[in-house]
């Protein structure tokens, strides 16, 4: 018998069709990176924000996580099967080490948050994405941010479908004067402008921090404005600095500041452990008793990622345990390390580039970045070119400006290399400069 063949077509999906995030150009910008590192393994990164390196030891892992299950048994109370039941079981949403996470705040940075306020979330974007999908109710909703800005801060903008509304960064970060015309202009055009995302502490991708007397003026602007600040400070404790400035959630006496947390750099970036400390009450829809807002958010988390991977909260945990609950005593090493290459590569582009008055850069007191502005075109070209010709890599700022801006400048990051690669480095980016400037070709 003769079995007809009938040809069926191959399901095939039109970009057009998918959601419109996926077309952003700020989408591609960390893949873009990864691509080209991938591509020349011998380059010399400047580009990747990461954590540095050296003092990494995979024995700590499984010490933490032991701390961190004697601290259950012991102070916790809880029997072997309870114990194992909370590393191996799913777990409660909002996370099994708020209490801990709470006590490093006070430590670290006198807040006093209550343990029911924390959420703890798959990294500090997670907490991003949360935030904005909580407070994004209708199209008339947006955030303020500064430009340039993190490139997660509106890539979950993006999926959040919540407008970013750009404010200009000044030379000491977000410029609170254009804060407030953009502020009053939005909502002039009936926009409800929910929030204002900012960095005060060492800005990725700026570096610089906002001045104690600009945290006081922001505070009073969100109260006098009925606007919440969205406070991100994956870098703060970082600071090598006698006396830290405070944070704004630690001089907030209005729950006006939703407080974003990470230990990506002070913890275990592997880890993926972020927290949001959310303490501001929300009424029932329904005129019934509040609750935090902190509850809405494990809400939404229940139906994105359901938890945080116990067994990674419990070595970040462990870490906190074993440092009495301070990660700025637990970073000391890193932190003197991220000093050091910040004050190398600042001398190197003077000694290097210094009598090229055409060529200039900030000076960030800490964190993991500078930005250099040069008089010509910085794109994905000219980066792809320098991993090529010179083995060196950066980031294009117009990768933080959402491709609208920026293309006079590129950020260097700092953290990860060591002094002998910072060296190779620096001469490979000055090759790279002088090239452009002078059609040198080396």
């Amino acid at each position: 018998m003769e079995i007809l063949q009938t040809e069926i077509a191959v399901a095939e999906l039109n970009a057009a069709t998918l959601h419109a995030s996926l077309s952003d150009v700020a989408m591609e910008s960390m893949n873009l990176l990864n691509q080209v590192a991938d591509t020349y393994p011998d380059a010399i990164s400047f580009a990747a924000g990461r954590p540095y390196e050296g003092f990494y030891d995979v024995t700590q892992i499984h010490e933490y996580l032991q701390v961190f299950c004697d601290h259950l048994r012991t102070r916790r109370g809880l029997s072997e099967a309870d114990t194992a039941r909370t590393l191996f079981q799913y777990g409660a949403t909002k996370g099994i080490i708020g209490d801990l996470v709470a006590r490093g705040l006070a430590v670290d940075e006198g807040i006093d948050a209550d343990p029911s306020s924390v959420v703890v979330t798959v990294g500090c974007q997670e907490a991003m994405f949360l935030l904005l999908r909580a407070l994004r109710a209708d199209d008339r909703d947006a955030v303020l941010a500064p430009i340039p800005s993190y490139v997660g801060l509106t890539g979950a903008a993006l999926l959040a479908d919540m407008p970013v509304l750009p404010v200009r960064t000044g030379a000491a970060g977000i410029d609170l004067d254009d804060l407030l015309v953009q502020l009053r202009g939005a909502r002039g055009e009936g926009r409800r402008v929910r929030a204002c995302y900012v960095t005060p502490d060492f800005a990725n991708p700026v570096g610089v921090s906002l001045p104690l007397a600009d945290r006081h003026r922001l505070l009073d602007i969100a109260a006098e404005h009925d606007l919440l600040l969205l406070e991100d400070n994956a870098y703060g404790l970082l600071n090598s600095a006698a006396d830290r400035p405070p944070t704004l959630k630690s001089l907030d006496r209005h729950r006006r500041v939703v407080y974003l947390g990470s230990f990506a750099k002070t913890g275990m970036p592997g880890a993926r452990v972020g927290y949001v400390v959310a303490d501001q009450r929300v009424a029932g829809r329904d005129g019934s008793a509040d609750g935090l807002f902190a509850d809405e958010l494990s809400k939404l988390k229940s139906m994105l990622t359901v938890n945080t991977s116990p067994i990674a909260q419990a070595v970040i945990g462990g870490k906190l345990l074993a440092h009495d609950c301070s990660l700025v005593a637990a970073n000391r090493q890193e932190t003197e390390v991220y000093r050091r290459n910040l004050s190398q590569v600042l001398d190197g582009l003077e000694l290097r580039l210094g009598a090229r008055p055409e060529v200039t850069w900030n000076a960030p007191t800490g964190g993991f970045f500078i930005v250099l502005t040069v008089p010509f075109t910085v794109d994905d070209a000219l980066l792809e070119h320098a991993a090529r010709r010179h083995g060196v890599l950066f980031t294009p700022m117009h990768h933080f400006y959402g491709a609208t801006g920026g293309f006079h400048q590129l950020r260097l990051s700092i953290s990860t290399l060591t002094y002998e690669r910072i060296e190779q480095g620096l001469d490979r980016l000055a090759a790279l400069i002088r090239e452009r400037l002078d059609g040198e070709v080396t």
